[in-house]
């Protein structure tokens, strides 16, 4: 037994913890949950905790449905929310085959094995995520209109107001789980909020915009409210990004940082932009994998909905942020397309895919887009060659489907349910007829 466990059993016996949760996520990035006692733990770091595959989306075939839930001792925690007395732990596992291996259908190995090949490359891959959201009043009837906890807007200090308590107290137990919180803020739209944890290895991040949605929604059922972070949840209000920051450091360097270069970045940085802007097309139905993201990519509201990149430039897919002389460790650039929603370990998974791509083979940085992108016509856009991203999650399928770098980086599991599930997704919103189409047809028709 390794020192992390022996601390972990430490600990629960210390703090009088009486359940353990075991946290993995499906291929959509479901969380899924089983709880065991503090006498089953040491059997479960040794030889993992079985379950039925086959019964979470996408991880395994029914033929062949014997899985293993093997916990990380690193990731140990006490979810604060549950109380000091008996209190409940967690750590995620890796999903494993009942030979040991690493199920290739675990989303969070698809992240791993990245990590490995950027790591074989001598990279190690940092992200800093924005994560916006909603909070709404608390409503059992699903077709009631939703009514956002404030009026507010961007930047607005709300005296007394339900985000205002919400976000400190969502931010006190992230913080006494070890996640540490950069900013916090209304958003542009009524109720809605951003929360900026800060710079983490790949793997820790998602682990954490894991917890950090948990933690989200049990502080709004906490406050009687909604928390949600479907990308667009109402059409005259600005969507629900996750703008993402990155870099790639060689040991204790930042890899994306040249003095010398144009905005400090260095060639290793310009060929990773590179690599996101030719590959963007491809990596958009995992960044925006549900059919409303594509209201949110445009819908307005500053969401990104052309490929290109730009010094500060808010209207650009790929931004290099105001840079900082003094400050090297600084240089990153920042994925706009992101939404809350995402599958965060398929999500940096393939975007770590496309600009590592960028670098081995050695991309070319087009010219940057200088001019608010969205107020150029379609012909000023074409002819500096400016394309749109995919308009749909259909239109984003069909040309995942011939990506082999998608491909590649998901593995054939986790592409091919992918792929399915995502289809199905399309064909029953295709099949719906909408408040909108009775509302326009019916009169008139």
């Amino acid at each position: 037994m390794d020192k992390q466990q022996e601390y972990v059993l430490r600990a629960i016996e210390e703090r009088d913890i009486r359940f353990i949760r075991l946290w993995f996520t499906d291929v959509l990035g479901i969380l899924k949950s089983v709880a065991i006692a503090p006498a089953e733990l040491e059997g479960a770091f040794e030889e993992g905790i079985g379950f039925d595959g086959s019964a979470i989306e996408g991880l395994a075939r029914v033929y062949e449905a014997d899985m293993v839930a093997r916990p990380d001792p690193s990731t140990f925690q006490v979810l604060p929310w549950r109380g000091d007395h008996h209190g409940v732990a967690r750590m995620f596992c890796d999903v494993l085959t009942p030979a040991g291996e690493s199920a290739r259908s675990d989303p969070r190995n698809v992240l791993k094995r990245t990590l490995e090949k950027a790591g074989d490359l001598g990279f190690t891959f940092y992200t800093h995520p924005e994560i916006e959201f909603y909070l709404f009043e608390q409503c059992d009837d699903d077709q009631a209109p939703l009514v956002p906890v404030d009026t507010a807007g961007y930047f607005d200090h709300v005296a007394r107001g339900s985000g205002h308590d919400f976000r400190r107290r969502a931010i006190t137990l992230l913080e006494s789980m070890g996640i540490s919180v950069e900013f916090s803020h209304h958003e542009a739209g009524p109720g809605q909020n951003e929360i900026d944890l800060r710079y983490a290895d790949a793997l820790s991040t998602a682990d954490n915009l894991m917890t950090f949605r948990t933690v989200v929604k049990e502080v709004a059922l906490q406050q009687g409210l909604m928390a949600t972070f479907m990308p667009k949840p109402m059409i005259d209000a600005p969507g629900s990004g996750m703008h993402t920051h990155m870099s790639l450091f060689e040991g204790e360097s930042n890899a994306f940082h040249d003095p010398a270069g144009e905005y400090q970045l260095s060639g290793t940085g310009r060929s990773f932009i590179a690599g996101l802007l030719r590959h963007s097309h491809e990596i958009t139905a995992v960044t925006n994998q549900f059919v409303n993201s594509y209201k949110r990519l445009w819908g307005g509201g500053e969401a990104p909905s052309y490929v290109c990149w730009g010094h500060n430039n808010r209207s650009a897919l790929v931004r290099v942020p105001m840079y900082k002389p003094d400050k090297g460790q600084s240089s990153r650039v920042e994925y706009r397309a992101l939404d809350s929603a995402a599958n965060p370990y398929l999500a940096y998974s393939v975007i770590l895919a496309a600009g590592l791509k960028g670098i081995e083979e050695g991309y070319e940085l087009p010219e940057e887009a200088s001019d608010n992108v969205w107020a150029l016509s379609p012909a000023e856009r074409r002819a500096l060659g400016i394309a749109p991203l995919p308009g749909s999650l259909s239109h984003a399928l069909d040309i995942m489907e011939s990506s082999e770098l998608v491909a590649e980086t998901l593995g054939e599991d986790v592409f091919e349910f992918f792929v399915r599930n995502k289809h199905q997704e399309w064909e029953t919103y295709r099949a719906q007829v909408t408040p909108f189409e009775r509302q326009r047809f019916i009169p008139a028709l």
